[in-house]
């Protein structure tokens, strides 16, 4: 047993490299009309010939691994019934199957098949989004009235082309009604020579099953993260969470994003607990986008691992508010802001809303008149297209002059800072750092959080400021989950 621990360790490597691929999906003409599986295959196979040059190109860069998009060979948007074409049975990887190599050994699964061999073909591990189906009966009180259930799902090819991981979504979107969830989230991990992985899906980000578990109880060094998530600015944005998510739990996180503009999708990114090491954002381009970047294996093991935060320590001290005047509401992604307005190039604010009360100081570099910036406060339950609670501070810029404009999207902005400092009284430990800059471009390397739970910024400010955020999650103040509605 030593020996055998001995040669893991020795075949451990410090780093590796990884690769997401931003995906422009070839989209079925009508996805309300039912296709033939041989139809639904000639789609698929579109967009798997796309998938097989990223893939192929990657391997050529040196990647150990790659993730695609969620909806990557299919699209989206489906009935129940039109979806069912695509689907194939994925088995469980304790099967120990190659289907590279063993093609026919389940039942029919030639997108499995063909996935595998680019793995194994290439020498590379392979992350997809695809869908399954496991049939049920009327012994199964969740079983739909079709009798089987329909899984958004990820799977995992390793260099050898063998199934290696399969992940059910647990938190489907508001609009995949075509799926079913699983009764119980399912935490998946797996053992690689460069790292501990986990993966999920999309809008398992903002919830605490999976995600939380396998970052934090689990101890997942790499999160694999197939998305298709549209541009919620001011403080979703793909980039801009995603990045301060695995800063926030203190992860890489390999995310590809579908890139569509009819639907604002834009951005894909390799984020490390200290900042991105690579990202893609580009509204102007509708074409596929391969980012490669060095990682480290285990980055808790990095002596430049961030320490852990109070995230209230700093902001609970401070014992007398500064007086504020231009006291009003806005509204962010249908929540019901508090704001006060920056009408100074610099000083201190404060803001509070329920028990959450947040403190900025700041300095503009030079205020452009067309540019409002506001301090924000929000804590309560979020409720449309998902439930979940929020406690967030945010610095951010209006859409116009106009305060009503006040939690619009906004892409541009001309004013820059010369320091910033935000902080919360924050409930919870889980609270994610965002600043955006002009153009909806990230600032790696520019601001850091103190272990006090403040968020400031390490140098003037390269480029205007869009937003600096503390985006907080309280998940004990989640809404128990209610069972979907079955056919």
């Amino acid at each position: 047993m030593l020996l055998v621990l001995s040669a893991l360790e020795a075949c451990a490597l410090d780093s590796y490299v990884a690769a997401v691929y931003e995906h422009k999906v070839v989209l079925s003409e009508d996805t309300e009309v039912p296709i033939s599986p041989e139809e639904a295959l000639v789609l698929m196979d579109k967009n798997m010939v796309i998938l097989e040059t990223a893939i192929k190109e990657a391997a050529r860069q040196g990647a150990n691994i790659i993730v695609t998009p969620e909806d990557g060979i299919y699209s989206w948007v489906f009935t129940r019934e039109t979806i069912y074409p695509y689907l194939e049975d994925i088995p469980d990887p304790q099967v120990d199957w190659i289907p590279c190599a063993a093609p026919g050994r389940f039942a029919p699964s030639p997108v499995l098949e063909r996935l595998s061999c680019l793995g194994r073909n290439n020498s590379i591990y392979v992350v997809v989004n695809m869908a399954d189906k496991k049939p049920c009966n009327a012994s199964d009180p969740r079983c739909p009235s079709d009798g089987h259930y329909q899984y958004n799902t990820n799977v995992v090819f390793d260099s050898e082309g063998k199934l290696v991981a399969r992940y059910h979504k647990y938190n489907l979107f508001v609009t995949e009604k075509q799926f079913n969830y699983p009764k119980d989230p399912e935490f998946v991990t797996f053992n690689m020579s460069f790292g501990y992985f986990g993966i999920f899906t999309c809008a398992d980000t903002l919830y605490h099953d999976p995600a939380v578990v396998l970052a934090s109880r689990f101890q997942a060094d790499t999160i694999l993260f197939p998305t298709a998530w549209g541009n919620t600015l001011p403080l979703l944005s793909v980039v801009q969470f995603h990045s301060a998510w695995a800063m926030g739990m203190g992860v890489n996180l390999l995310s590809a994003n579908t890139c569509n503009s009819t639907l604002d999708m834009p951005g894909s990114g390799i984020y490390a607990p200290d900042g991105p090491r690579a990202y893609y954002y580009n509204t102007e381009m509708e074409n596929g986008h391969l980012l490669v970047t060095e990682l480290s294996s285990r980055p808790r093991l990095s002596p430049d691992y961030p320490a852990a935060v109070n995230w209230k320590l700093y902001a609970s001290s401070i014992e007398q508010l500064p007086s504020n005047d231009h006291y009003f509401t806005g509204v962010v992604y249908h929540d019901l802001f508090s704001f006060t307005e920056l009408t100074e190039p610099e000083g201190n604010r404060a803001i509070c809303q329920q028990d959450l009360c947040c403190h900025l100081s700041y300095k503009m570099a030079e205020k452009q008149k067309d540019d409002i910036y506001v301090l924000g406060a929000f804590d309560g339950l979020h409720v449309v297209e998902g439930e979940y609670y929020l406690k967030i501070c945010t610095l951010l810029k209006c859409k116009t002059t106009d305060l009503n404009t006040c939690g619009q999207p906004v892409e541009t902005a001309q004013t820059k800072f010369e320091m910033f400092s935000l902080s919360g009284t924050f409930g919870t430990n889980y609270v994610f750092p965002e600043v955006l800059y002009s153009g909806v471009q990230l600032a790696p390397g520019e601001f850091e959080v103190l272990h006090d739970g403040r968020l400031i910024s390490r140098t003037s400010a390269s480029k205007p400021v869009l937003s600096v955020t503390l985006f907080g999650r309280w998940y004990e103040k989640d809404r128990p989950r209610t069972q979907q509605a079955l056919p």
